[in-house]
């Protein structure tokens, strides 16, 4: 009875340090594959960020030019107005 008390403690104690040796292993290889993952998150995130920013810059520029293009038919329209009236009174009458 002893017997088989010490042979299955000590299949015990070997199958519990074989786990650890194993997963002390696997654990390199997940911190490796962690470093590898998050690299590639970067990458991506860097990626999505380019392309906001490129989205948003078009879309600024698009907004710069149709409100630049409406202040100069603005300008215009009201300088055409003032001369106008400039016309206007200097006519003689």
């Amino acid at each position: 009875m002893k017997l088989l008390k010490t042979v299955m403690a000590l299949s015990m104690l070997t199958s519990l340090a074989s786990f650890s040796v194993a997963s002390s292993v696997q654990d390199g290889q997940s911190a490796k594959q962690d470093m590898k993952d998050a690299g590639h998150d970067t990458k991506n995130a860097a990626k999505d960020a380019g392309h906001a920013t490129k989205k948003t810059a078009k879309k600024t520029g698009h907004a710069v030019k149709k409100n630049t293009k409406k202040a100069a038919n603005k300008t215009a329209s009201k300088t055409k107005e003032g001369a106008q009236k400039v016309e206007d009174k200097t006519q003689p009458q």
